[in-house]
């Protein structure tokens, strides 16, 4: 499983989005800044780090906007998606240090659905954007409790 963590910037009724290269596309992706979780890194702290290291912005966890799940053949991913704030007034975003992204922008609420192709993105972020998803997040370094699976449940 791949965990990853987006955050969602609001501004004016703009959403903040990144275009990203992959090899496997001819045209850049469309999607909220954010990332792979690192071992040992809470989702919230993923997603601070990951909008930090694709925008140059600094952020704050608000709270889950929601999470969503999907499968690329066999590789199944989970995606929580934070309300996040800018720590500090920005006009424009930052500039970027990551070679995958090519372009940062402040998108118009009502072209998310042109820009982002990708629908297990866009779909969970309009239906969000319509407030119909409302879910919330707690996470824990220490648990305080250890817990014996089975063999047979991994």
């Amino acid at each position: 499983m791949i965990a990853l963590a987006t955050g969602l910037v609001l501004r004016r009724g703009r959403v903040l989005l990144v275009a990203s290269r992959y090899a496997s596309h001819a045209e850049p992706l469309w999607n909220l800044p954010g990332g792979r979780q690192k071992p040992g890194e809470l989702l919230s702290e993923t997603v601070v780090r990951e909008v930090f290291e694709e925008t140059g912005l600094r952020v704050r966890v608000k709270e889950l906007a929601y999470m969503s799940e999907s499968y690329d053949g066999a590789e199944h991913f989970i995606n929580a998606t934070f309300l996040v704030s800018l720590q500090k007034s920005t006009s424009a975003p930052a500039r970027f240090d990551r070679d995958h992204i090519v372009e940062v922008a402040w998108v118009p609420v009502t072209e998310i659905a042109k820009r982002i192709v990708v629908g297990v993105v866009r779909k969970p972020l309009l239906a969000y954007l319509r407030g119909a998803v409302r879910l919330r997040f707690a996470g824990f370094h220490e648990a305080g409790v250890t817990i014996e699976w089975p063999a047979d449940s991994e």
